[in-house]
């Protein structure tokens, strides 16, 4: 069976499943037949998926496919275009509705419809007892289709519909239950919190368009191969002009991505269920600003000035949420900065060239993050809705299956080798050493913060002392089938998945091999004209990285090696012996920040309270998440909303004042006149005698 000509079936299907339960789930279908529906749009999509990627990988059905109709095929790449219809054509603006698959996109649809998979099956346990099944459902049916034509998008119009589709999606999901008032972490209500994460996107989603609208006006299309093609053209195009246009398109990542200063409304988007935490943190919408960015890699590369805000913005997101990640209780809350923390490290990978990197920690990110939210959930559902983990304690014995798999989570995001974290997070570490040593130590610093906190969340809620009440203790229990399976598959991937992306360096001191991402991936970047972060040992012995950093090979005496990316400047090597070093650094990092936590928040300790106490202030503003929303309150809403209330008080005393004075004075004369409107033709005759003479008399005095 040939998949690639079904690739138009891939976001078509969940699509279906968001119709059919949407109009017939709630009157006339069973909640089995709901989530057979809901899941098997969703596997199906699965199916088409793999195999799709599998054709895109053999050359034979590549040229196989090349025959059917309405592909379009390039064996180079390896790339498949599938044209539906020409959607508009207006004026000098004509845009195709197409999807592209390529291996950039292979790697999200695999992750999006695999984790999302799981996520499906998790929540059929999990939201059983919920009375909006089949809307909840739906609206997860069409989260996946609207994410599913952002990553098979050809051009950036038909992208922006999904990353559209994304934001309502999540406004719909966050706030499901939106006759619940109060969130416990935050106070906030779930309609609340839907409106926000709705209304921030919107500040992003205003950026993407502005830079589509200036690339449509420059480029004369909205498709990506023309445009990246013009991009690598030399003198083709001003590098300011370049500039400003990646830097619209990342105010909208920072809006979709939850990046500095537009991440407030992850965190709170925690008021959702918890399978819509894992879906967003994990698998869709927080990645598809990081997906946009290394798509786009031709257009970013081309502007050192773009490069460097992305990589700024990433570290400084990372730390700044790592260090809020610290000092939180409600355990979706620690696990909602981790997302915002991570998604930091991946734009510091795309920042500083390696958009491979980038991807690879995209994925691994999905596999142990998932986890950790659908854990969390499994916790959460076993303490009947409790969320604070000060409350928690001694739960591994009651909860074993939910343990052990958030154990091999928490050792996969703490950067723990072998497990997926250590070699993704390894390698951002390495190209971010290579290119901008300054944002390898916020990386590095960020990494040990991380382990410390994830492990704190840990030791709190399944070691220390039994801090649950009495009533919630005799009425623990295991989560269900339907929501452990995913927790063991997901806990498999999170122990293998990071083989994908050994480094070179250290796969050949154990017989070669390694990369395999990286290669997959090297195509789709090299084509945009940029280095991936990941590439072939070339004769020199010199891995090959984009923006010009060059990462020696075993037995390279390291040098310089020639830039990659359009107008990047020389990058650097670094031997083989300095990655070894940085491995080692990047694991007793991790480790360092695993044992504090442990010293710290394994048993019961006064240690904790004594440095809550000598930070004072510092550690109730990092408590306070820096206070961020309040600042927006105080500068943005405040301000705002005093000037509505002016403008209410204008239009109420003044313009309205003035329209019914008017009126009144209007009416008041209307009654004057009145008084000689009498209806006898008498009297009207006499009063134009009258006037006719005084008329008279006025003009013969004068």
């Amino acid at each position: 069976m040939n998949f690639l000509p079904l690739i138009w079936l891939i976001p078509l299907l969940p699509l279906a499943g968001f119709v059919i339960n949407g109009l017939f789930g709630k009157r006339w279908l069973p909640r089995g037949a709901v989530a057979v529906v809901a899941c098997g749009a969703v596997l199906l999509s699965l199916v088409i998926v793999i195999g799709s990627v599998a054709e895109l990988a053999d050359t034979e059905a590549l040229s196989a496919a090349a025959l059917q109709g309405g592909l379009t095929v390039n064996t180079d790449l390896p790339r498949v275009r599938q044209l539906q219809w020409e959607w508009i054509a207006t004026g000098t603006l004509s845009v195709q509705w197409s999807y592209a698959l390529d291996p950039l996109s292979a790697v999200m649809l695999l992750v999006v419809t695999g984790v999302g998979f799981l996520i499906h099956i998790y929540s059929i346990g999990y939201m059983a007892h919920e009375e909006g099944f089949a809307r909840f459902f739906a609206y997860l049916n069409l989260f996946m289709a609207m994410m599913l034509v952002l990553v098979l998008a050809d051009s950036f119009l038909v992208m922006f519909v999904g990353w559209e589709g994304v934001g309502l999606c999540s406004y719909l999901l966050i706030g499901f239950n939106y006759r619940d008032m109060f969130d416990a972490g935050r106070n906030m209500s779930c309609a609340d919190a839907g409106r926000k994460a709705f209304l921030v996107n919107r500040i992003g989603d205003y950026g993407f368009m502005m830079g589509m609208l200036l690339i449509w006006v420059t480029f004369g299309t909205l498709s990506f191969e023309p445009i990246f093609a013009a991009v690598q053209g030399t003198g083709a195009v001003g590098g300011g002009l370049l500039t400003v246009m990646a830097l619209l398109l990342f105010v909208g990542a920072i809006g979709k991505s939850a990046q500095v200063p537009l991440h407030v409304w992850l965190p709170d988007a925690m008021a959702g269920p918890t399978p819509v935490s894992a879906l967003i943190h994990a698998a869709t919408m927080v990645t598809a600003g990081v997906y946009m960015v290394c798509r786009c890699a031709a257009l970013f590369a081309a502007s050192p000035t773009a490069m460097a805000t992305v990589a700024g913005t990433g570290a400084l997101t990372a730390i700044l949420a790592a260090v809020i990640g610290c000092t939180q209780f409600d355990i979706k809350k620690v696990l909602a900065y981790s997302t915002v923390s991570q998604l930091g490290y991946m734009f510091l990978a795309a920042g500083v060239g390696a958009f491979s990197f980038a991807i690879f920690h995209v994925m691994t990110h999905a596999f142990f993050k998932a986890l950790l939210f659908l854990g969390a959930g499994s916790v959460i559902h076993a303490m009947s809705g409790e969320r604070d983990i000060r409350k928690m304690g001694r739960l591994r014995g009651a909860l074993p299956w939910t343990f052990s798999t958030f154990f091999i989570a928490g050792l996969a995001i703490a950067g723990i080798p072998p497990l997926a974290g250590f070699f993704s997070k390894d390698s951002i570490l390495a190209a971010a050493f290579a290119r901008r040593p300054d944002l390898w130590l916020i990386g590095a610093f960020t990494a040990g913060l991380t382990a410390f906190y994830v492990w704190r969340l840990v030791f709190l809620t399944f070691f220390n002392t039994d801090r649950v009440d009495e009533d919630t203790r005799r009425h623990l229990h295991e989560s269900p089938w339907t929501m452990r399976t995913p927790l063991l598959v997901l806990a498999l991937l999170s122990v293998i998945g990071g083989f994908a992306g050994v480094p070179r360096f250290l796969a050949d001191t154990v017989g070669g091999g390694g990369e395999a991402i990286g290669h997959w991936l090297a195509p789709v970047f090299e084509e945009a004209g940029v280095g991936g972060g990941m590439g072939a040992l070339d004769g020199a012995g010199a891995r090959s990285t984009p923006a010009g950093v060059a990462v020696a090979g075993p037995g390279s005496a390291g040098g310089h090696g020639a830039a990659t990316a359009a107008g990047s400047s020389a990058g650097h090597a670094i031997s083989a012996t300095t990655e070894w070093g940085l491995m080692l650094s990047s694991v007793a990092i991790g480790l360092l920040g695993l044992g504090a936590a442990w010293r710290f928040y394994a048993t019961e300790s006064a240690i904790p309270a004594r440095i809550t106490s000598s930070l004072g202030a510092a550690y109730r503003l990092a408590a306070d998440r820096f206070r961020i929303d309040e600042l927006y309150q105080a500068v943005i809403l405040r301000p705002f909303r005093f000037l509505c209330a002016f403008s209410e008080a204008v239009d109420r005393f003044v313009i309205d004042l003035t329209v019914n004075v008017v009126g009144i004075v209007i009416e008041i004369l209307g009654h004057m006149l009145k008084l000689f409107q009498t209806g006898s033709v008498r009297a009207y005759a006499l009063s134009f005698f009258v006037g006719v003479v005084a008329l008279l008399s006025w003009l013969l005095f004068l």
